[in-house]
Parts: structure tokens; sequence; C-alpha cells
């Protein structure tokens, strides 16, 4: 602790991934298939972090997961999903369903032209008691004439006036010829309203992650991903610090040099400094120190994680590259120091992955509820499509797979806004002691101090017996 004129509502998280990639949490969601989906993503998104979307599975069903984080939230509907006049309503209804939308804009395309005039627009209003479900959409939407419509160019506080006054939920936005340039809706503008400091794209979209790997098939993700519109690619390994990670990256670097580019994981200063030059934006830090991890134990190999995240610090520092410390985190104290080693964010996997959002079973043991959780390079996840991230992409049978994870349970959390909520308190809380008042003034004044088991023991609560649990501590 030090002297403090701080208190911790005054206190800024705000840091710097890149020039233009700014958040206001500094935690990422692990790209684990027991973590990280588009509802994760969304909300990581939406409170100011950004989710990894996992990639054990079909590169087709990994861009929807993309797809579906990019159309949660817009400040502009940019391609909105569209219907030509003579579709049957049962399609529209299944697309709607599908889509999880309320609406939709009828367009007819111009082939001469290579556009689409906007000819009306089918709202759950027109659907609610239609029983005619072959006829076409035509026949039941709002026409164009009958529709309120934005120019292009309208700002968002224009939009919000006219929805308000019109008492309308969505806005097609058309140019001076009747094409289609997008739509603003009123859940969009509220949820802006509504968490202010989500990390958004130039186009007030939330941002999201995707995880590729390395080779060729890999390289055919990353494109598919691109078209999907992704803000950022990890490349995501056991082992940062290789040849085909390396080569891998610079083939991004090249073809999507303006993408954000996290590479991992690494443990050294050499690795780091390797994936720095090689055109890394952000590095990943971390080898072995996850709670569902057993690389050291099998492979002898790692590195512990202060003392990782503490040397590839000093290794950038000068570099302009930021670092992501992923792993180990128990409590949000954990957070607080791996900023204050060096870090710029935190990856977390098993702390999210009890919570709603994350994509894993619930299961109930002994009376209380849990749900599944496993590491990537566990036998499962192998077997899903994870293997190459250990270096085992020719090995296809799975009892000649040589596992560097365990599959498990982790205790319900509720939501990952709660857990989100503690963690930054936790954070603030830590930077009020200190007396920083945002995390480079942190990073200038923290010190640390080595302690012993002993120590370790009296940090946490002794000698009592909990009978009401804290929403940020948890013993097991």
């Amino acid at each position: 602790p030090g002297y403090s004129e701080t208190l911790p509502a005054h206190i800024s998280t705000k840091v710097h991934l890149t020039k233009d990639l700014v958040l206001n949490t500094p935690i990422i969601s692990a790209a684990m298939d027991t973590v990280t989906e588009h509802k994760m993503a969304q909300v990581m998104a939406q409170h100011g972090g950004f989710g990894v979307i996992h990639k054990n599975m079909s590169i087709k069903s990994q861009c929807y997961e993309v797809q579906k984080v990019k159309k949660y939230e817009s400040g502009m509907i940019l391609d909105p999903i569209t219907l030509p006049p003579e579709t049957p309503i049962y399609k529209a209804l299944e697309l709607m369903r599908k889509h999880s939308i309320s609406g939709v804009p009828i367009t007819k395309y111009d082939p001469s032209k290579k556009t689409s005039r906007l000819e009306g627009i089918l709202t759950n209003r027109d659907l609610r008691f239609e029983t005619k479900l072959d006829q076409p959409v035509s026949s039941i939407m709002t026409p164009r004439e009958k529709l309120i419509t934005a120019k292009e160019g309208v700002t968002l506080e224009q939009a919000k006036e006219i929805l308000h006054k019109h008492r309308i939920e969505k806005l097609p936005v058309m140019d001076a010829q009747g094409v289609l340039k997008g739509l603003i809706t009123i859940k969009d503008i509220e949820k802006a309203i509504a968490f202010p400091d989500a990390t958004k794209d130039q186009h007030g979209r939330l941002f999201v992650g995707a995880a590729v790997g390395t080779g060729q098939e890999e390289q055919k993700r990353a494109e598919h991903l691109m078209r999907a519109e992704v803000d950022l690619l990890c490349v995501d390994t056991a082992h940062g610090f290789s040849k085909n990670v390396i080569d891998m990256l610079s083939f991004l670097k090249v073809k999507y040099p303006d993408t954000v580019l996290m590479v991992g994981n690494v443990a050294t200063k050499e690795g780091a400094l390797a994936l720095a030059e090689a055109g890394a934006d952000i590095i990943k830090v971390g080898m072995g120190p996850g709670s569902i991890c057993t690389t050291r134990v099998v492979s002898g190999v790692g590195v512990p994680q202060v003392s990782a995240i503490l040397e590839c610090a000093n290794a950038l520092r000068k570099k302009n590259k930021s670092i992501v410390a992923d792993g180990g985190i128990k409590h949000s104290g954990d957070l607080t120091k791996a900023v204050a080693l060096g870090a710029q964010a935190i990856m977390v996997g098993n702390m999210l992955a009890g919570s709603d959002e994350s994509p894993g079973e619930i299961v109930l043991y002994r009376g209380r509820t849990y749900k599944a959780y496993r590491g990537m390079g566990s036998l499962e996840a192998m077997k899903k499509g994870s293997k190459d991230r250990y270096r085992q992409e020719n090995t296809f049978m799975s009892d000649k797979m040589v596992p560097e994870g365990v599959e498990g349970r982790v205790p319900y959390r509720g939501s990952a806004s709660g857990i989100l909520h503690q963690m930054i308190g936790g954070l603030k809380a830590g930077m009020g002691y200190i007396g920083a008042k945002n995390i480079i003034d942190f990073q200038k004044k923290a010190n640390f101090i080595k302690v012993s088991s002993q120590s370790l023991s009296e940090s946490h609560i002794h000698d009592v017996s909990i009978t009401k649990e804290a929403p940020n501590y948890r013993l097991e």
C-alpha cells in the first residue's frame, strides 16, 4: 500500500491495447469451448472488454458466432438481413426466429445497378394474427409509402428523436434513390445508453475476436472470419515461440495489415520479442498457469506466471506492444497483480466458465450447482478440434494423444456481468490502496514483496466458518 488521495469511484481502468483498441475493462474471455461463444462475447464487449470465439467448431459455425456478435448491437446495421417481396411468410418467420430479430426490411434487387431498393418492412406487428403463411410478404408488409425513413448521414441522436416522435422501433436509412443503406433500431440505441463503456468498432458494433491456428486450413479460416467482419484474430497455440506460429503471423500481417493480431502463448522475453518483431500487436503470456492446464506437469516445461509477465513486460516496454496475461486468475486481486506487473489486460477462463453466458453444461453435485469446464488440451477438446494447438494435428487415434489438460467443473456463478463488476471493483480497490488514478500511474507506483506460504494462508479467511458467501470470494 501507499499514500492515497484517490477513491475507487474516481479511478480509470482504461487501457490501450493498440492505438485504436481501447478497453474500459482490461479483461478478455478465453478462446475455450466451455467459455466463449457469442453470448459471452456479447456481454464482454458490452462491459468494456471483449471475447475471443474459440475454434473448436467448423469455419462456418465460428463465422456465424462472430456475425451474431456483430449484429447484436449496432449504431446502424450496415448490412441488415433483407428479403425480396415474393418470399413466403413462413420463410420470413423461419429467418426471424433463426436470427432472433423482430423485423426485416423488404427490398427489390436491381441487377443493372446492383442495388437493393427498399419496398417496405415486415415486423412482428404485421405477423401477429396472420394464418395464411403461404402468401408473399408483400401482401402484409408495411409499404415504403407509409414508412418513416431517414436520409443517409442521419446521426444517432437525430434517429433517436425520429423514433421517439413517431413511436416506432425501426428506422430504415435510404439514399436519394431509395436504396437501403442501413437500419437503426430503438433496441440498439437503448443498449448504447445502458452500456456506455462498451468496446465497439468504428461503425458502433460490438468488438469481437476469434481464434485461429496455424497452417493452410487455418489461413482459410482466417479468410472466412475476415469476411464475417471479425475485429481481431488470435493465433492461439500452446507454444507461440515456434516457426509455424511466426509463419502464420507473418502471413496474416501481410494479408490483413489493418487487423489487430493477438498471438501466443509465450513465457520468456525471447518468445515475446520474436512475436513482436514478426508483427504481433498483442502478445499473450502464460505457459501452464491455468487451473485446468497440466502442461508443466506433463511436459516439465513452463514459467511461473508472475515471472513470465514481468520478464515479457520488461522486454517489450520499448516496443510499443501490449501484453495479455493468460491464466492463473483465481480472485480479483490476481488481476490487480497482473496489471501491476506490466500486463495491459488479462485473459480469463475459469472465473467466467461458471457464468450463465458460457456454453458449458450445468451439473448438480452434492446439492450445489456447477458448470462443466475443460482445458483445450484435454482429450475431449483435442478430439473436437484443438489438437493442433498442442502440435498433435497428425495424431488421429485418441489413445495416442498426449493431453495437457483435464475436464472438470467450476461453481455456477450467475451472470458474467456480475463477475466482471466484482473483478473491476477489486482492481479499483487495489489501485486506490496504491494511490493510483489510472493504469499507467498504477504500474509506475506498484511495488511487490515476496511472501511465504504462511502469509498466503493469512491472506485468506481463517479461524472462522463461512455462513454467508461473498460474491467475490469462495472456497471449495
